[in-house]
């Protein structure tokens, strides 16, 4: 009998713990920068779970569902507004949508951008799902030849200078 309980016990622990599990929302970019032409590929990568619910926001007039089709054009759309590319001289860089790649929970946004030649320096600022989920985490890598740097944005957080040598 004692062995029951602690077995009904220790499930009891283990219940809480994988309810808490997912508490945070974020998201990954991976920006591309060519350094020869200044072309650039943008991929957001993030859970259809965090996502669907944040359509309500996004997409308020829409199904909050990826199966939707307008709600994934508004997705798209906001995507392009809320992640947010300037050049070393300080111009707003605009990014063009390329493609949407949606299987089983992932989501990919890919957007494609031109820079100045050389592109020694960018400033990005990521506000996706920020007004959606107050605990949003936003990694940007950024990735120029060989040589990747991070920012991480969270709610508030403004642009930031990424610079190669």
């Amino acid at each position: 009998m004692r062995l029951f309980a602690a077995l009904i016990g220790a499930a009891m622990l283990v219940v809480p713990a994988a309810a808490v599990a997912h508490r945070g929302h974020a998201s990954l970019t991976v920006m591309e920068i060519d350094a020869a032409t200044g072309a650039v590929k943008i991929s957001h990568r993030m859970a259809a779970h965090d996502v669907e619910p944040a359509l309500s926001v996004i997409a308020p007039d829409e199904q909050q569902s990826l199966d939707d089709p307008a709600a994934v054009r508004a997705l798209e759309a906001y995507a392009g507004r809320a992640f947010q590319v300037w050049d070393a001289d300080g111009h707003r860089v605009t990014l063009t949508h390329r493609d949407t790649i949606l299987a089983g929970d992932s989501v990919e946004l890919v957007y494609t951008a031109q820079l100045p030649t050389p592109a020694k320096s960018v400033s990005v600022d990521s506000n996706l799902f920020e007004d959606a989920h107050d605990d949003q985490e936003n990694q940007v890598n950024v990735r120029r030849g060989k040589v990747t740097k991070t920012a991480v944005f969270r709610l508030g957080d403004g642009a930031q200078k990424i610079s190669f040598d």
